[in-house]
């Protein structure tokens, strides 16, 4: 057996009779989160044989639009500051935060 360690991370949906999320759960133990409700999922995964992003979008019918904007700027943000750590290209994690700040603007999410 090998000394490796892993870890695990679920996601679970209740799907309405149309197969739409009504509710969305995760658990990820090691973080010690156990079946925490959300209303949005964007989970991106990198097919390095195809050299394609493959993703998954989920949301609930009760995810308000507000919130959802909110969350589609966090979500850039974070991707900006992940693109600065994994290339150490600041110019252009700096190029991606300013698109956020416009992206802010424009949605009237800076208060």
């Amino acid at each position: 057996m090998s000394n490796k360690n892993t870890s695990e991370i679920k996601f679970l949906i209740e799907l309405d009779e149309n197969r739409v999320p009504e509710k969305l759960f995760w658990t990820a133990k090691d973080g010690g989160v156990e079946l925490s409700e959300s209303k949005a999922i964007m989970l991106n995964v990198w097919d390095s044989k195809a050299k394609e992003s493959m993703r998954i979008d989920l949301w609930t019918k009760e995810m308000p639009v507000d919130e959802m904007k909110i969350f589609f700027h966090q979500t850039l943000v974070a991707m900006a500051d992940t693109f600065k750590r994994a290339t150490n290209d600041e110019k252009m994690a700096d190029t991606m935060l300013d698109f956020c700040d416009y992206f802010a603007e424009k949605l009237d999410l800076k208060k």
